[in-house]
């Protein structure tokens, strides 16, 4: 490490104390989530940063920084490099303190961080794939222009700036925290958090949460030295930084406890656990520090007491949520997703769907099915991908025994990548040519149950060639459902159908089934 990278930490308390945010940046509550703390057996206060005016704890080191420029450097404006937030807090302060700014982004940002900066009256160019390409176009940019270049967590003013919310959690909390969770992309943050934390309550656990696929602080400390990743996954986009800062590296080196890595699935999970503590929906590197707490918490390993948690961020892109509430169940334990090998006879549906609601006779079950994908293939075997919601009735033991009593041959897909990030969505076909088949959509109440008595009251008579349901979360659960008939008994299907008692459309002459589904 550089001399150049070595921090005083005194002075940088100082800093801290001194640091001049509460122009741009709110002084957000500290809450207290009940429902978090039942569950996790200890007291969880949510620190939430995602209620700045910017929706990213980033104002504050932002402001910070350009708010000790003189006018002589405002008049050269500034630049910086950002995957959103800190670019946001930049063009903020850069407009509260009257100087221009241009911001570089990578071309995979979030439109609506893009969009965010540009309304808070900065320039942005989106260059490379990575915050680092963009960053090197800022530097570029200001060596050329003489624009004042702001690092998004490297410079002391910058991790003053962000040290403000250590200092507040200190001041709202009725007593000291056993241990402060906070999320790390470049460090600025945690470096500041722990600098002030550590000097006024040592006792208290600083916590770093990174996301699996970009743990840069975790690989540094393992080799002793800042390094840069050699890949990053971009999924909390706000924390994908390749190399941590040297002298965020430095500090964190000093005043930080443990280190620790979150699935991307564990993220999903916890983005949830937010929402439903505060009906807010946060980005990934949002909730990257509650999904530590809740793995420390599983894994036996957190401290009892008050635990704080860093809500960093809520500028997600809308068309990323789907993609989160998905992952959410499998990342928070509740739902398998697993593969079936079942005989392609008359009878073997109706058995593999009586063990699917738990091996009872009457097939009732309460098992909670998320989605059920089938397609006939050859005369032989049938394969089946099916989601279950597990609870502590319904295990993931449970499920696999009562199909294996059954003889029915079982996958467990909940950790396989391919299968929950395409697969799901491909299960699918064309029937074999010359096989007579009939297509129906069904709508029935979506309750527990309430799919495994439409398969069983199914008539096995009619050989199902197709089957698609997956849970949308509404009251009504949807089935587009494929029958085998031989000629002329179409009409003995339909008049039988109807007898179920669900709303239902005949779908065989749709035109996206004969694209893509008939033979």
């Amino acid at each position: 490490m550089s001399a150049s990278s070595s921090v005083n930490l005194a002075d940088l308390k100082a800093r801290i104390e001194a640091a001049h945010v509460y122009d741009l940046a709110k002084r957000t509550p500290l809450e207290l989530a009940p429902g978090l703390s039942k569950a996790l057996g200890r007291n969880v206060w949510l620190k939430r940063e995602d209620l700045q005016e910017v929706f990213s704890f980033k104002i504050r080191g932002a402001a910070n920084r350009i708010s000790n420029l003189n006018d002589e450097e405002k008049s050269r404006g500034v630049c910086a490099a950002s995957a959103g937030n800190h670019a946001q807090g930049v063009a903020a302060s850069a407009a509260f303190y009257g100087t221009q700014s241009v911001i570089f982004m990578p071309i995979t940002t979030p439109p609506i961080k893009v969009e965010a900066v540009e309304a808070r009256g900065g320039e942005t160019r989106l260059v490379g794939d990575s915050y680092d390409a963009a960053c090197e176009a800022a530097l570029d940019y200001a060596r050329e222009t003489g624009a004042v270049f702001v690092h998004p967590f490297d410079e002391i003013d910058v991790i003053a700036g962000q040290g403000t919310v250590g200092k507040e959690i200190l001041e709202q909390l009725p007593r000291p925290p056993a241990a402060i969770y906070v999320c790390v992309g470049g460090g600025g943050l945690i470096s500041g958090v722990g600098t002030w934390v550590k000097s006024k309550s040592p006792n208290t656990r600083i916590v770093s949460v990174e996301p699996a696929g970009a743990a840069t602080l975790l690989t540094s400390i393992r080799a002793k030295q800042a390094t840069a990743l050699s890949n990053v996954d971009k999924f909390a986009d706000g924390v994908a930084v390749k190399m941590i800062g040297e002298r965020t590296f430095d500090i964190a080196c000093r005043v930080v406890d443990d280190t620790m890595t979150v699935t991307n699935d564990e993220i999903c999970a916890a983005v949830k656990d937010v929402f439903e503590a505060t009906r807010t929906v946060v980005e990934p590197a949002g909730a990257l520090a509650l999904a530590g707490l809740i793995a420390q918490v599983r894994a036996g390993t957190a401290p009892e007491g008050d635990c704080v948690v860093t809500i960093s961020g809520a500028n997600v892109n809308f068309d990323r949520i789907g993609h989160i509430v998905e992952r959410a169940e499998l990342g928070a334990g509740g739902e398998m997703l697993f593969a079936a090998t079942i005989p392609e006879k008359p009878g073997a549906f109706l058995n593999f769907c009586r063990a699917l609601s738990g091996g009872s006779e009457g097939g009732k079950g309460q098992r909670a099915v998320t989605e059920f994908n089938y397609r006939y293939a050859n005369e032989t075997d049938a394969h089946v991908l099916v989601g279950v919601k597990l609870s502590p009735d319904c295990t993931r033991n449970q499920v696999l025994r009562d199909m294996t009593s059954e003889g029915i041959a079982v996958s467990d897909l909940s950790h396989d990548r391919l299968a929950k990030r395409h697969l799901r969505h491909m299960v699918g076909g064309r029937a074999g040519a010359g096989v007579p088949e009939v297509i129906y959509r069904f709508e029935f109440p979506e309750r527990p149950g309430a799919l495994t008595d439409f398969l069983i009251n199914l008539d096995a008579r009619w050989n199902i060639s197709l089957f698609h349901y997956r849970n949308h979360g509404s009251s009504t659960g949807h089935v587009l459902c494929g029958f085998q008939v031989p000629k002329g008994d179409a009409k003995a299907l339909h008049a039988q159908l109807e007898k179920l008692g669900y709303p239902m459309v005949q779908e065989t002459g749709n035109v996206a089934y004969r694209y893509f589904l008939s033979g």
